[in-house]
């Protein structure tokens, strides 16, 4: 970006609430616009909502969109490229919200999950309220689902856990709802839905569950215990390198042969999803209190679809950030080489367009981001948010948990090998857990 050029503020969403009730209504009113604007745009327009909210996971494509054997979704879980592959999408998703006419300066507000406010109250209500009132007329909230505009279909059905396809014209649900609307499973959500048929009422089951996994233990899994995502998001910020800091399947390494344990990123992000959606399946996991909510945030093949998940990882994308100046990272992202959480197949499988057993790295392509001159884009250039994306972050929770700890010498952990500093794992100097559980948010398990 130009240096003349002022950042862009993502605020949190609660404090755009605020604004509005005291009568400024704009911001929040251009929220509304751009969300109504994307998602009214047809399916086949590249900055349209069913394009860039199936980024992530359905509609399948390349080698997943058949074989259980690979992911079909562009995301990337459990592995290192969780924090930059997402950190590109949202700036992708804020592009498109800035086509809509009238909404060139709209920026992604975060819901800010640490606060005082999501403890007491749970999601904020611009993304829950069922009607808006915009531009004089009385329209449902863009921000609290998506209707599909064309059919999604899931070709790696039958499957032992569920059929993801959804029909021209289905509109996404949370908790306690359930989303699965396959052949086989039709008839059990129609039942399951018609047991919940006041939106108020869910709403209010909804802000309850997310209130209890974010400050007591919600559900227990394989005999543990899961939830206190406020602490989980906290405790995060401790991991001492990028590597076990960014995901899954490296954290699991790191605390088998650490004396410190160390939460991930991703894990706390992970149950959010689950609270979001839940996600309850038999021979599978079981993370609803409530049985049968199988909400299209639970599922990494629809999480994307709906439009929360979007403040969700505007939140994540915080903490990364928060993260990055707590360690001294916010122009480089070091990579452990050869570790568990840097190769294709680890969690999910490789994303099309990629080799199996293929190394992840800084340089690592984030498909299916490209420059303006068609080739792909890479961490190298999602690293300082506010040098090379032109943004940065308003007031919000844990912001003074950016100060740097004290020096520790386990910033590297037995047996690790790190590399040069010049070498092709060190990001920012070109322009521009819980493993046990359900793998990425709430993934289903479709492969091998």
């Amino acid at each position: 970006m130009a240096a003349s050029e002022p950042l862009r503020v993502r605020r949190s969403l609660t404090d755009i609430q605020a604004d509005y009730e005291a009568g400024n209504k704009t911001e929040l009113e251009t929220v509304w616009r751009a969300w109504k604007g994307i998602k009214d745009l047809p399916p086949e327009d590249p900055n349209s909502f069913f394009v860039i909210g199936g980024y992530h996971g359905e509609p399948f494509r390349g080698a997943g969109w058949g074989s259980s054997a690979f992911w079909g979704g562009y995301c990337n879980h459990g592995n290192v490229l969780f924090p930059t592959w997402h950190r590109a999408y949202l700036v992708r998703l804020e592009d498109a919200l800035r086509s809509i006419p009238d909404c060139a300066e709209v920026t992604l507000p975060f819901w800010d999950e640490t606060s005082d406010d999501s403890a007491a109250d749970g999601i904020p209500w611009a993304l829950t309220l069922e009607n808006v009132e915009l531009d004089g007329e009385t329209i449902p909230n863009p921000l609290r689902s998506f209707v599909v505009n064309k059919a999604i279909v899931d070709n790696l059905s039958p499957f032992p856990d569920a059929d993801y396809s959804k029909p021209k014209g289905y509109e996404t649900v949370r908790y306690p709802l359930s989303g699965l609307v396959g052949p086989a499973d039709v008839d059990q959500t129609n039942a399951h839905n018609a047991l919940y048929p006041d939106y108020d009422k869910n709403v209010k089951t909804l802000n309850d569950n997310i209130v209890t996994w974010l400050t007591a233990y919600a559900v227990v899994v394989n005999a543990k215990p899961v939830g206190m995502v406020q602490k989980e998001y906290q405790d995060c910020l401790d991991a001492p390198n990028y590597t076990v800091f960014s995901n899954t399947s490296s954290a699991s390494e790191w605390n088998g042969n650490a004396d410190v344990l160390v939460k991930p990123l991703e894990s706390p992000h992970n149950h959010i999803h689950l609270a979001v959606g839940g996600y309850e399946l038999p021979n599978q996991a079981d993370f609803s209190p409530i049985q049968g909510a199988n909400g299209d945030m639970g599922e990494n093949d629809t999480a994307g679809l709906d439009p929360i998940f979007f403040f969700h990882h505007c939140h994540v994308d915080r903490m990364f950030w928060l993260w990055q100046q707590r360690y001294n990272s916010a122009d480089a992202l070091e990579v452990i080489e050869d570790y568990p959480g840097t190769n294709s197949v680890d969690n999910q499988g490789p994303t099309p367009g990629v080799a199996p057993n293929s190394w992840l790295n800084i340089d690592s392509p984030l498909a299916p981001f490209v420059n303006p001159d068609g080739s792909a884009v890479t961490s190298r250039q999602y690293v300082n948010i506010e040098a090379q994306l032109g943004y940065t972050y308003g007031p919000g929770s844990l912001a003074d948990l950016a100060t740097p700890p004290a020096p520790t010498a386990a910033a590297f952990g037995r047996g690790c090998r790190r590399r040069a500093a010049a070498g092709d794992q060190r990001a920012g100097d070109q322009p521009h857990d819980d493993p046990g559980f359900v793998p990425g948010a709430g993934v289903r398990e479709r492969r091998r």
